[in-house]
């Protein structure tokens, strides 16, 4: 399947009375099976239009400010769906199928919030510096695949090198024993890459101590230690 892709990216920067510069961006892109369209503003997504809900959605946290989008910007970004797969067909036609740019995705896995056994959390695959945006990702529990309890962010797409980066997210109720797996499969891999999250791994102490703790308390015992053997020898040479 051809991933050719068009790709628009409108950047503005707005300057402020104390010199503090901010770039506003409005991108819009397709393939010849899909398509985005997203506002965004010092690298942070504010909006994207849901094909699905055919509607803009606000993604900003809830605690942010919220910004209105004039209305018929859902309506604008199908237009411009319609005109760039327009654009798209001409242009692969007239370049006879032009090889396609290729970027290999980087991906790590850590949890949400401290690992404790029994209690839910969730399991964070970073994935990102990819490129054409597409690419499928699966989860392991114990080597069975998982499906439920899984979500992925919205794509989202760097303006400065047009990689896109995504977040997938299984909610999930570590025990003893469990190894989690989250393997991404891109085009421009070899082979799939994998990430493993081993739960009993993950458990910082018997002792119930937080790494950071463990560090302190392990630091100070070599230093009273330290002391110790100082003394020992000062009391020796007197």
């Amino acid at each position: 399947m051809t991933l050719t892709v068009i790709l628009l990216v409108l950047t503005g920067i707005i300057y402020t009375d104390t010199k503090i510069v901010h770039v506003d961006i409005h991108a819009s892109g397709c393939t010849d099976t899909d398509g985005e369209d997203m506002y965004g503003l010092d690298g942070e997504e504010l909006a994207h239009a849901d094909w699905k809900a055919q509607k803009y959605v606000m993604t900003l946290p809830e605690f942010a400010d919220p910004f209105v989008y004039a209305e018929g910007t859902y309506e604008q970004a199908v237009a411009n769906q319609q005109i760039c797969k327009q654009n798209l067909a001409v242009a692969i036609q007239a370049y006879k199928h032009p090889a396609v740019a290729e970027a290999p995705p980087m991906s790590s896995i850590y949890p949400r919030g401290e690992v404790k056994i029994g209690q839910e959390n969730a399991l964070i695959c970073s994935i990102g510096g990819f490129y054409p945006p597409r690419l499928n990702v699966t989860w392991t529990r114990n080597t069975g695949v998982v499906t439920e309890g899984v979500s992925s962010s919205q794509l989202r797409v760097n303006v400065k090198d047009g990689a896109y980066s995504l977040f997938s997210t299984l909610q999930f109720t570590p025990q003893k024993g469990d190894i989690y797996t989250c393997t991404v499969d891109h085009q421009a891999l070899e082979r799939p890459m994998t990430r493993v999250f081993d739960v009993e791994g993950s458990e910082v102490s018997k002792l119930g101590l937080s790494l950071p703790a463990v560090i302190c308390v392990v630091g100070l015992i070599v230093e009273m230690l330290g002391m110790a053997t100082g003394l020992f020898f000062f009391i020796k040479a007197r």
